[in-house]
This record gives structure tokens, C-alpha cells and sequence, in this order.
């Protein structure tokens, strides 16, 4: 096996994912294997894992699920060959069009973003609201505060 060509379960091993997975990711059009070997089996690239990696960051930092992770990548794909475009050289007209594109690219991605993140802030303003109710009944039934709880602004 040459350097940079992996196996599926190296792959899924340092993704920390299941073949299977991998497998679906693939069904789904999310990722594909660089290669297959003479026997048939699939072979990834560095590059695969690395993106293999985008996607499960996207899923668990993010909150993405794999339809809208669909979308990301391709816009990311996109914009990668807008780049390459872009650098091959191009006329005046074309780099206005490549810019409109990414910017509507970015765009799409950005509101993605955004929704996720005031999902996150209403979701944190409920703990919050929470933290401070506890605070309130300690404070009104004289019991102590518990660390957590310490810097929690009481509603009164």
C-alpha cells in the first residue's frame, strides 16, 4: 500500500467512526474513496479522512445533520473550484462572477451558522433563566450556594 492510501478501517479507526459509516457517508454522496485497490477495496487518501473529519465536526460541533453537512461540503467543494479557477487565470468579467458566486456561497453557509448559534443562545438563555430561579430559592430559603451556581445573578 503506498503512503497516503488507507484502508477502511484505518480510516474509520482514526475518524472514530464505524465502516459502516463510512460506507453511508458515501451512499449519501458525502465522501468517496480516492481509489480501490486490484481486489476491489476502497482506498482514502489524506485528504479523505480530512474531510471525513469535516464531516463529523460538523455533526458534533456544530449540530449539523448530514443533509445540511451535504450542503456545506458541496458549497465548500464549490468554492474550492472557484479558487482553482480564479488562480488559473481569468478575465476581468469572470473574476466579478466568481466573487458574486462565493459571496452567495459564503452567504448560505454564514445563515446556517447563524441559526445554529440563536438556537445555542435561546437554549443557553433557558439555563440561564434556570440557574437564576435556583439561586432565587436558595437565597429565599437560606440555603447555601452550591458552586456551580456561584456568579449566577439572582432575579431579584
Amino acid at each position: 500500500m503506498t503512503e497516503g492510501r488507507h484502508r477502511i478501517g484505518v480510516v474509520a479507526e482514526r475518524a472514530g467512526v464505524t465502516t459502516r459509516t463510512l460506507r453511508y457517508y458515501e451512499e449519501l454522496g458525502l465522501v468517496r474513496p480516492s481509489g480501490y485497490s486490484q481486489g476491489g477495496s476502497r482506498r482514502y487518501e489524506d485528504s479523505d479522512l480530512a474531510r471525513i473529519l469535516r464531516i463529523r465536526e460538523l455533526q458534533s460541533v456544530m449540530g449539523f445533520d448530514l443533509d445540511e453537512i451535504g450542503e456545506i461540503l458541496s458549497a465548500e467543494d464549490r468554492l474550492a473550484e472557484l479558487q482553482q479557477e480564479y488562480r488559473d487565470g481569468v478575465s476581468t468579467e469572470r473574476r466579478a462572477d466568481i466573487l458574486l458566486e462565493a459571496a452567495r456561497l459564503n452567504a448560505r453557509t454564514r445563515a446556517k451558522v447563524e441559526a445554529k448559534i440563536a438556537v445555542l443562545g435561546t437554549f443557553e438563555a433557558e439555563l440561564e433563566a434556570t440557574a437564576q430561579r435556583y439561586v432565587a430559592f436558595a437565597v429565599e430559603h437560606d440555603i447555601p450556594l452550591p458552586p456551580e451556581l456561584n456568579g449566577v445573578q439572582s432575579p431579584h
